[in-house]
């Protein structure tokens, strides 16, 4: 098993987000078998919906790769930033590109993750007062995070439904 401290950070993104991990279901998990509508259900109109999760894991997921290669912003695929506007209902579609956007960017960035320089994980990038190393732990709690929090919306959607 590789331990070098870029191994070790790519396995923690992989079991946050779609490797198996002791500490339950990752990102990727979580949102399996959700549907369109259960995924623009919010349990409250000032709260998340499932499908906000998404898109705003994705979005993230891009800042921090972005972060590591020093690029400008303005390059993601929806307009805005940190948290964007979902309809209150999905076409099946939408929801399949929500989901396809986000292993996209999950994909991009553990890419530029593993051919990151390991003299350069302890550097912080331009205008960061974080390191590249706390960014790429940071991301990987960011998945473990919201998917506690899709886990709970599921569970209310399902209480929802059932009622």
């Amino acid at each position: 098993m590789d331990t070098s401290e870029l191994a070790v950070l790519l396995r923690f993104m992989d079991q946050a987000f779609d490797k198996k991990a002791w500490h339950g279901p990752n990102l990727r998990g979580c949102f399996r078998r959700v549907t369109p509508e259960a995924a623009a259900w919010r349990p409250a109109p000032d709260r998340h919906s499932i499908a906000e999760i998404v898109l705003h894991a994705a979005y993230w997921k891009y800042v921090v790769r972005r972060k590591l290669h020093g690029l400008k912003r303005g390059s993601f695929p929806i307009k805005g930033s940190n948290w964007f506007p979902v309809p209150a209902r999905l076409s099946t579609e939408q929801w399949a590109g929500m989901i396809r956007l986000l292993e996209e960017e999950h994909r991009r960035l553990r890419e530029a993750v593993a051919a990151f320089p390991l003299e350069s994980l302890h550097r912080n990038p331009h205008g960061s007062k974080l390191t590249h190393a706390v960014l790429i732990e940071g991301i990987a709690c960011h998945d473990v995070y919201h998917a506690g929090q899709i886990q709970v919306l599921r569970a209310l959607w399902k209480s929802e439904v059932d009622a």
